[in-house]
């Protein structure tokens, strides 16, 4: 019997976990969830929230051979009927414990998904559309390095657990750098990376979304430069761009393999995200096939289920 890629499980909140001032993490247990994927790395998955009443529209969401008629189904109902649905990470996958872990940033209860994870409880239910690990092929994942050996890994909070899940799965001699920003100083959270990756989180407080992120790439940049420059050496040529590459709306692009030694991926803020990817290719000259960014979300939208 074939399973398609992904399928909806029926979960129910286990524990929650208070990771940092703006961090949580929602443990959801389930009996079906001994068959999803541990794929790990930055999976993505669909959250489909409960309503203001605690229930969840009956769309089709369940039906054997899981296929896209649900999610057209769903975008035709009434507003009061339509469950929210979001774009998380997988933090961890526990399918031997029927468990996976999905980290929530905490920004109030205006969004649907933080008003939820800021009152979730054990025993509360949430759907989640996840791979199946018994399917033959499977998607969501980005993390495409290829064979480079040194990596740029950027991205603000809402990049964070799949960042975090990306650094603890890097071999023992990789080398480069992760920054992340977040909320405050006091929102770094403990990850353990190879000796030769250096992590920093940046606390952003006060400062502008994406300004600290934006100012430690652009130091990452100038230190990679140095050498060359320092040498005489001119410096990095940009690959040619065309119009359509400079263009704003392009919001996510990910190589199927990095070309060379070097690989960055980029994540959070669509519209700081898309500018350090344009830093890093015309600007410091790093081909454009060695760079993954993705633009989660943009800043005074919601996010398009």
């Amino acid at each position: 019997m074939s399973h398609p890629a992904y399928r909806t499980y029926s979960t129910t909140v286990s524990r929650v976990t208070a990771l940092s001032p703006n961090f949580t993490r929602i443990t959801l247990t389930g009996d079906d969830l001994v068959h999803f994927a541990t794929d790990g790395l930055d999976q993505r998955i669909k959250l489909i929230l409960p309503l203001a009443d605690g229930s969840i529209t009956d769309v089709g969401q369940f039906d054997e051979g899981f296929n896209g008629d649900w999610y057209k189904r769903w975008r035709l109902l009434p507003d009061e009927k339509r469950n929210p649905i979001r774009t998380y990470t997988v933090r961890a996958a526990r399918p031997e414990a029927r468990e996976i872990d999905v980290d929530f940033v905490l920004h109030g209860v205006d969004g649907p998904a933080s008003a939820w994870a800021s009152g979730a409880a054990e025993g509360d239910a949430l759907q989640v559309v996840g791979p199946d690990a018994r399917a033959a092929e499977r998607g969501g994942l980005e993390w495409k390095p290829g064979d480079a050996g040194t990596v740029l890994i950027a991205g603000d909070e809402t990049a964070a657990p799949a960042i975090c899940a990306i650094v603890q799965s890097l071999p023992a001699d990789a080398r480069g750098e992760v920054f992340v920003e977040v909320p405050t100083a006091a929102d770094a959270l403990e990850l353990e990376a190879p000796a030769a990756v250096r992590v920093t989180w940046l606390g952003r407080d006060s400062a502008p979304h994406g300004e600290r992120l934006t100012a430690a790439v652009h130091a990452w940049g100038e230190r990679r430069t140095a050498p060359a420059l320092a040498e005489g050496r001119s410096g990095p040529a940009g690959d040619e761009t065309t119009e359509e590459e400079e263009s704003d709306d392009i919001l996510w692009e990910v190589p199927e393999a990095a070309s060379g030694t070097e690989y960055a991926w980029l994540a959070g803020e669509a519209g700081t995200i898309t500018s350090l990817r344009r830093h890093l290719v015309r600007d410091l000259g790093i081909d454009r096939r060695s760079v993954a960014f993705m633009g989660y979300w943009r800043t005074g939208r919601a996010e398009a289920s």
